[in-house]
Formats: structure tokens, C-alpha cells, sequence
């Protein structure tokens, strides 16, 4: 529960900024419908991609919205999703947040915004309200959660392959308290992930649930230290990335399938062996050649094992002080 203890109001040039200081410390609201300068620069490089090797890796910019998404960044990050779906010399993205958080859902004032005019725009977007989310990408995407992963945030974290949770993440359906429904297919992938009784539960009550809880119930894949869910998703994303590709896009694209709209076993089964290609079979009798004629097999199978990766004293200092604030509590 918030339980709000001061509110702040400071006249701008442009208008007036109201700051709820609240025992959660992060819900603000801003009615200034105008942009000073920074903020347009800001907002043109509101999604981020840059490319480590073959692994694209695409950021949501919005710090000071905790990554709020508007229309115009839900925009870009459909664009920037699709450029890595056309980019053959790319088999696999990393999803991730600047500035301390993944995503904290739908920006609040954009809502508003159109809440005012009696408008449904944001609902009615093709492709979802914070990005391609009523579609299946149709390549491999892991999602790096720090910070608040929440409302249709954690739908956004639902669209990927996998998830990779810091353990002081935060997600949740926290739209619940204020009346905003599920829109970029929570309803859809929820149930299939965690089961029917599990969603419900989160669905109905809007909670916040941490890391162990994630993980347990399936909602997370993997579990890291503050601050190095990126890193861990990346290297991931690289052990992932060394195998054939045409088999696996093939078995991915066959659980899917199964998991959203085969309606019998033997459907299921029929599909599987139907969508075998050529370039499958190709792969499979490159695989056998090189099981028989060497000692190499192949990329090994446990490279999804998190990598301990080098970091600075200062962030060695900053996470154990962290460790030690959690174990207090």
C-alpha cells in the first residue's frame, strides 16, 4: 500500500510538476503536457541498439519515467524489433532498461492524456501499446529486469524468450489499484507460463513479487546480483547463439505453437513433424558428420551457466552494501 506523506508542487516556466514522496519512493506524476529541450533529445533516443558481436541489444531510454512507455517509443521499439528480426547476421536480442529500472509500464501522462479526450488509441495500436506485444517475434529475445518490472512492463517481459532477474527486482500487475486493464497479451502468455491458478492470483491482487517468488513459479528463468542482469542476459544470449539455428528456431516455433493454439495431442504431434524444413535436415546431417568424425561434437549444452564477470571495486563495494541492507530487513 502507498501511504503518501508529503506532496511537493514547483512552478516551472512551463508549467507545474506535483512529486508524491510516498514509503515506496518511485510513484510520480507530472500533469506539464510541454518538453523542455533536453527532454526532446531524450525522447528522440528513447530506445537504444547497438550490437555486441551478433547479439543486438536494444534499450529502453526513459530514466526519468522509471521507462514509461509512450506512443512514440512503443513505436520505436516495434521498429527496433523488427530491424533485428530482418538482420540474418543476428540470431538473438537482449532486452533491457536504462537507468535502474526494466520498465514501470504505460506512461501515466500519455494516458491521461488521451483518458481526457475520451480516446482509446493507445488500446487500439496494432502491434500493443508498449511495442510489438500482440505478436510472436520470431526470434529469440531475453529480457534483463532490474529495478520495477511492472503493469504492462512485465506484459512487455512476457513477449521475450526468457527472463533474467536481478534478486532486488520488482515486478507485478500494479495497474490493478488504478483500474487499467492488461492489454499487450498478459492474459494470453500468463496462464501458459505459470498456470491458471497461479495468474489469477497475481491478476486479482495486483501484488509485487520478488525475485525467489519468480523464479519459483516460473515467471523468471534466472536470478543474478543487483546490478548484472545485463551482463548475465548477454552472456546467455552468446551461449545460446553458437548453436544451429534453423533446428532451434524450429523447436521454439513448434512449443509456441503447441503452447497458443494446437487443440490435441495428436495436432501437436503432426506439427512437429510437418515443420521440418530443409535447412533443418541440413543442419541434423552436419551435426552427425561431425559427432563421427571428431572429438568436437558441437557447442556444448552447459554454456547457459552464468559466467562470473569481472567487476570494479566500487561495484563489488556498492552490491555487498546492498546485501547487507537486504539482511538487515
Amino acid at each position: 500500500m502507498f501511504n503518501f506523506c508529503r506532496l511537493s508542487v514547483k512552478k516551472l516556466n512551463l508549467g507545474v510538476t506535483c512529486n508524491f514522496e510516498c514509503n515506496k519512493k518511485w510513484f510520480s506524476f507530472s500533469p506539464n503536457l510541454h518538453f523542455t529541450a533536453g527532454d526532446e533529445k531524450q525522447e528522440d533516443n528513447s530506445i537504444l541498439v547497438e550490437k555486441d558481436e551478433c547479439i543486438t541489444l536494444i534499450g529502453i531510454n526513459r530514466p526519468k519515467k522509471r521507462n514509461a512507455i509512450n506512443a512514440q517509443t512503443a513505436e520505436k521499439l516495434s521498429v527496433a524489433l523488427s530491424n533485428f528480426e530482418a538482420d540474418n547476421t543476428s540470431p538473438i536480442a537482449v532486452l533491457y532498461g536504462e537507468g535502474g529500472s526494466f520498465c514501470s509500464g504505460y506512461d501515466i501522462q500519455d494516458l491521461q492524456m488521451q483518458a481526457d479526450k475520451g480516446s482509446l488509441d493507445y488500446l487500439m495500436r496494432h502491434e500493443g501499446s508498449v511495442g510489438p506485444t500482440r505478436r510472436h517475434i520470431s526470434k529469440p529475445v531475453i529480457c534483463a529486469v532490474n529495478g520495477y518490472c511492472v503493469a504492462a512492463g512485465l506484459e512487455l517481459a512476457l513477449m521475450c524468450d526468457l527472463r533474467v532477474m536481478e534478486d532486488s527486482a520488482i515486478l507485478g500487475f500494479i495497474n490493478r489499484r488504478f483500474g487499467v486493464p492488461l492489454s499487450d497479451g498478459g492474459t494470453v502468455r500468463l496462464g501458459a507460463m505459470i498456470g491458471y491458478a497461479r495468474a489469477l492470483d497475481l491478476l486479482h491482487t495486483g501484488r509485487r513479487v520478488e525475485a525467489k517468488e519468480a523464479l519459483n513459479i516460473g515467471l523468471v528463468n534466472r536470478i543474478v546480483a543487483t546490478g548484472t542482469a545485463l551482463g548475465q542476459a548477454v552472456n546467455l544470449a552468446f551461449s545460446i547463439a553458437k548453436f544451429p539455428q534453423a533446428s532451434l528456431l524450429q523447436d521454439r516455433n513448434n512449443l509456441y505453437a503447441n503452447a497458443y493454439g494446437r487443440r490435441s495431442f495428436r495436432d501437436a504431434v503432426q506439427n512437429e513433424i510437418m515443420n521440418t524444413s530443409k535447412e533443418v535436415l541440413k543442419e541434423l546431417k552436419e551435426g552427425v558428420e561431425r559427432f563421427k568424425k571428431s572429438e568436437t561434437k558441437g557447442a556444448k549444452t552447459d554454456g547457459w551457466h552464468i559466467k562470473e564477470k569481472p567487476l570494479p571495486d566500487w561495484e563489488k563495494e556498492e552490491i555487498a552494501q546492498e546485501n547487507k541492507v537486504k539482511t538487515k530487513k
